[in-house]
């Protein structure tokens, strides 16, 4: 079973999510909170699975809620799908990099929720892979976009390593990966794996940041020259 908890400061969007989610035979929702104060002490209390995290709330923000839950170790299970109503909000990519696990628009079908909440709580991560590639090129293409250096164990990755950190940070999953780089699905998701361990991330969503702030990712293309 799943256990979901959802954060927004709307009472009938917390509702609607709620009764979505929890029609699922494999989903349980334990929780609603108003404000990131309120998901920050319900995710201490409930340890859910996964929290569907609204970025712009009352009190403490969704921003300063996910990084307050994914640093905490008691916390960090939790994985964090941040909520927006628009694909090019300005937070998300602070929400990324704050630890959230990636991130859903408010007006995603039902199914789509539902498989979202379950890929998540699987370990995956960077959901809408189009529509979040857009979005951060347009945030790193912008004048506050952050500049980092380069990433403890990035020159420990593999060539072949590298490359499929391209391909994560170019929202390809697994499979695509393994089709896009001419090897089997267990091998790309061995590498992926690898990638992870060596930059010490905590999912995908955290290597598309890493690529993207290494500059080994530019906006618009693939690999950086």
């Amino acid at each position: 079973m799943i256990r979901v908890a959802v954060a927004d400061d709307q009472a009938l969007v917390r509702s609607g999510f709620s009764v979505l989610l929890g029609s699922a035979p494999d989903i349980e929702v334990v929780g609603e909170a108003g404000d990131g104060r309120e998901a920050i002490e319900l995710v201490r209390r409930e340890r859910p699975d996964v929290v569907l995290m609204d970025i712009r709330m009352p009190e403490v923000d969704g921003l300063e809620a996910t990084r307050t839950i994914t640093a905490d170790p008691a916390t960090a299970g939790t994985r964090v799908l941040v909520l927006t109503t628009f694909d090019l909000d300005e937070y998300v990519f602070e929400a990324l990099r704050g630890g959230a696990s990636g991130f859903l628009l408010k007006d995603t079908l039902p199914a789509d929720l539902l498989a979202a909440v379950r890929v998540v709580a699987g370990g995956e991560a960077l959901l809408a892979p189009n529509v979040t590639r857009r979005l951060i090129e347009q945030v790193v293409r912008g004048a506050d976009a952050p500049t980092l250096a380069m990433p403890p164990g990035m020159d420990q990755l593999t060539e072949r390593e590298r490359e499929v950190l391209v391909a994560v940070a170019q929202g390809l999953s697994n499979a695509e990966i393994a089709e896009a780089l001419f090897m089997s699905h267990a091998t790309a998701k061995t590498h992926v794996s690898r990638v992870l361990t060596k930059l010490d991330a905590r999912d995908r969503a955290q290597l598309v940041v890493l690529a993207y702030e290494s500059g080994l990712v530019s906006p618009g293309r693939g690999r950086a020259s």
